[in-house]
């Protein structure tokens, strides 16, 4: 199973695609969208839509896994976040590729352990789970590779348990 997981922002989206299966996890593709704070959010919105669209085209991920987004403080923030994913959700559903989504809590549990594990811990994880020399750096492509880690971890549990996935 092919995953594409997808760390949105309007200034850096981070990706990574990752194969897994019972016995093995590897990563195929990972890296950061990145749009110019300059742009105007739709010219970023778009760039973010367009570079999504060319991955699920290049790659044919069998899912789009993504994060939901945590409550903010800061009202646009939290809007442009809103923005930049469902950009990503919309690009997705044109390339008939199923979505889901997970709490940062279950995506944190599922690849350190600890729900409240830090950027850190995540990304030494991710490095040492899909056995890379360095560490997935900027942090949103070690979200988005731990987000599509989830998904197969959790995608696996549920077979295993018989249910739907």
């Amino acid at each position: 199973m092919r995953v594409l997981g997808i760390d949105p922002g309007t200034l850096r989206t981070g990706y990574g695609l990752v194969e897994g299966s019972r016995d093995l996890v590897r990563p195929l593709d990972y890296g950061s969208i990145a749009t110019s704070p300059r742009d105007q959010l739709s010219l970023r919105l778009q760039k973010i839509y367009d570079a999504v669209r060319e991955l699920i085209a290049i790659h044919r991920p069998d899912w789009v896994a993504l994060e939901t987004p945590f409550l903010s403080r800061n009202f646009q923030s939290a809007l442009k976040l809103g923005q930049s994913k469902g950009v990503a959700l919309l690009a997705a559903v044109h390339g008939g590729i199923p979505i889901a989504e997970y709490t940062p809590a279950q995506v944190k549990s599922a690849v350190t352990g600890y729900g409240s594990a830090d950027k850190a811990q995540i990304q030494e994880m991710v490095k040492r789970i899909l056995g890379l020399a360095e560490t997935p750096q900027p942090a949103d492509v070690a979200d988005a590779l731990a987000i599509a880690l989830c998904h197969i971890y959790c995608h696996l549990s549920r077979e295993q348990m018989g249910l739907r996935p």
